[in-house]
């Protein structure tokens, strides 16, 4: 037990650096790409950081050889946006009411375009309700659906980068950390520091959710337990981390951007994934996981819609994932 809480915090720290660089590496990629700084958080650093849990979910659902290893996969689709849409936003608040004084500010207050923010709430929250009830229902050419959902997420990216507010270069870039010496340092290292930094974040994370795995196996933990709030919440670690060092810099935007997007990949491709490879149909588990994250996604939308968001209000989200543990646990036991 005391190798395995080593390694785990091992694993998150490491995670943690790696993020540093990969966050300081993807914002040089989005200025010599000519990005929008929101289109950085939402389209560059979402893919890089919510591509190792689609590749699980890919794995899961096309090579699983059994009817669990394929669960496993739908499992991951829909519980990475709960937590997305609960913790995620969490630590920005808090985030945001820690770092409040140094980044001299009076108020907790998110600065962030709020129009923005409460279209892509009621955008992903379109896309996520047609997604749960797919899985409430079976008909013959429900698979030919998936297409739509990668459909949804090209115009997504295109509208992203379309619509992408202020440019990177009025942020304050700090210089990139592989060549801190060049003041414009080229594409290609921007683009290697990115990379590397995806490595390490990917190898870190499977050791950190193959710890997390085994303590809750420790302490006996039900199985459906681990697998819905425990893993969501490890391979979701590099978005949430993203988010608290973008906070840490005052750069909310790119924080909220980043989860914002990361949430939309994955209502949208590993969900395409599973819609093709499996049956797509929900026990009460994952039901639950997709009501409760539909009432996170309404709360931020309506929030956001005010003009107004505080990091109190962000922290309070958080209370609608101690409700589906509770939920998880009382209504959905697992005799051991």
């Amino acid at each position: 037990m005391l190798l395995t809480i080593g390694l785990f915090l091992m694993s998150a720290g490491t995670i943690y650096l790696a993020c540093e660089y990969f966050v300081n590496g993807i914002e040089w990629c989005g200025k010599r790409l000519n990005l929008g700084a929101t289109a950085v958080g939402s389209v560059l650093a979402a893919f890089g950081t919510a591509l190792p849990e689609s590749a699980v979910t890919f794995v899961a659902v096309v090579f699983g050889s059994t009817a669990e290893q394929k669960d496993l996969g739908v499992g991951a689709a829909m519980g990475g946006p709960l937590v997305l849409a609960t913790l995620a936003y969490a630590v920005v608040g808090l985030a945001l009411m820690m770092n409040r004084r140094r980044l001299g500010r009076a108020t907790a207050e998110v600065k962030v375009d709020h129009a923005r923010m409460s279209r892509d709430q009621a955008g992903f929250l379109g896309v996520f309700v047609v997604k749960v009830a797919l899985g409430l229902v079976a008909f013959a050419y429900k698979p030919w659906l998936g297409i739509l959902f990668l459909v949804a997420y090209a115009i997504y990216v295109w509208r992203e980068i379309k619509d992408s507010d202020t440019a990177p270069e009025e942020e304050a870039l700090e210089p990139l950390s592989i060549r801190p010496k060049l003041a414009e340092p080229p594409l290609g290292w921007a683009v290697l520091q990115a990379l590397l930094a995806l490595v390490v974040i990917g190898g870190a994370s499977h050791v950190f959710v193959a710890q997390l795995e085994a303590i809750g196996t420790a302490l006996h933990w039900p199985a459906h337990l681990v697998a819905l709030l425990l893993s969501p919440v490890a391979t979701e670690l590099p978005e949430t981390m993203n988010a608290l060092i973008w906070v840490r810099q005052g750069k909310e935007r790119l924080a909220l951007a980043n989860i914002s997007g990361a949430m939309m990949i994955q209502a949208t491709i590993p969900s395409a994934l599973g819609i093709f490879f499996t049956p797509w149909r929900f026990d009460g588990p994952l039901l639950a996981s997709g009501i409760i994250t539909a009432v996170a996604i309404l709360f931020l939308w309506m929030m956001f819609r005010r003009g107004v968001m505080h990091g109190r209000t962000l922290i309070a989200v958080s209370s609608l994932y101690a409700l589906f543990a509770l939920v998880l646990a009382i209504g959905f036991p697992v005799t051991r």
